[in-house]
């Protein structure tokens, strides 16, 4: 299983980003997808999850200001993140969990300037 995250990138407060995290390999059919992050100094925390029923959870962090989606039939999430804040810099990782491993995605840096 591989996962190939993009979109990060430089924004300034208040912006809007979206990040992709593309899966393949196999990965089955009940699985949990997810992005964590790590800020410079903070460990990788969880800040949403989506089930392959469409199950969401997030971070109180983050919640009302991303949203976790993703389409199954081509192995794909993402995470749309709206109002962004300088504390949200951080490398985000993609994730996937399945019955029986937990696979990462490379980080894609997403910097929030003040």
């Amino acid at each position: 299983v591989q996962l190939q995250a993009s979109g990060g990138g430089l924004v300034q407060t208040g912006w809007s980003l979206r990040l992709s995290c593309a899966a393949s390999g196999s990965i089955g059919s009940i699985n949990t997808m997810g992005w964590s992050r790590q800020a410079p100094g903070n460990q990788r925390e969880i800040i949403a999850i989506i089930s392959s029923g469409g199950f969401t959870n997030y971070a109180d962090s983050v919640k009302g200001r991303f949203t976790i989606s993703r389409d199954n039939a081509k192995n794909t999430m993402w995470l749309q993140m709206n109002s962004l804040k300088p504390e949200d810099t951080a490398v985000y990782y993609c994730r996937l969990g399945t019955t029986r491993n937990l696979y990462w995605g490379q980080g894609t840096q997403v910097t929030v300037s003040s």
